[in-house]
């Protein structure tokens, strides 16, 4: 297919999908002129991850390149290739240099040996999770997580994994890994305040 048709297949603008060719970020087409390039399918598939990891992960266009760099090396198992995507989808954490810090990462990581999750050492989430536990701490919140732990493995290992595509193209699984870890947590996240206002009404109104 012309650029044209790539780029209305994909939704993408040409000067766009410009800016992706010279930036490494989609590989080039088969050069069929001097000025003419012909694009398939794995350049409309790469297109769609870029979409997801930009549109809906939020990330910056220097987290999409070690991406693609990760899904185009073909040495690394995919299961490293979603892992460098989960990665870079997780906030920045900077750990403080505090007792209450230190706590709440070593209960985060027994909650991890306790559950028998392989969760690599240099994983964000860690850092992530003991950032919260350090504010509901804090705030004087339970740290109870068992609940939030038996709902997030039920719904990950029955539900999601199975969503994604993994003996197809590892960018087609990036891209289900991304929109489903970020619009299905969107959900959850508005059905639980959703659930909230129900059970608040059941509760207190007459």
């Amino acid at each position: 297919m012309r650029i044209s048709e790539l780029s209305a297949k994909s939704g993408v603008a040409i000067p766009t999908i410009k800016y992706y060719l010279r930036e490494g970020m989609l590989h080039q087409g088969e050069q069929t002129a001097a000025t003419r390039a012909e694009y398939d399918e794995t350049h409309l598939r790469r297109l769609r991850m870029i979409r997801a990891l930009l549109e809906v992960g939020r990330l910056s266009v220097a987290s999409i390149k070690q991406v693609i760099a990760a899904v185009e090396d073909e040495s690394l198992p995919t299961h490293r290739v979603l892992g460098t995507a989960h990665y870079a989808l997780s906030p920045a954490v900077d750990p403080e240099q505090t007792e209450e810090w230190r706590s709440a990462r070593a209960l985060v990581d027994d909650l991890i040996t306790e559950l028998g999750w392989d969760i690599t050492e240099e994983a964000p989430t860690r850092d992530e999770l003991a950032q919260t536990i350090v504010r509901m701490r804090q705030l004087g919140l339970s740290i109870d997580l068992a609940p939030y732990v038996e709902a997030a493995r039920g719904l990950v290992s029955e539900v999601e994994m199975d969503l994604i595509p993994f003996d197809g193209p590892r960018d087609a699984a990036v891209e289900a890994m991304v929109l489903g870890t970020v619009l299905y947590g969107r959900a959850l996240d508005t059905l639980r305040r959703m659930a909230h206002e129900s059970e608040s009404a059941r509760r207190l109104t007459p």
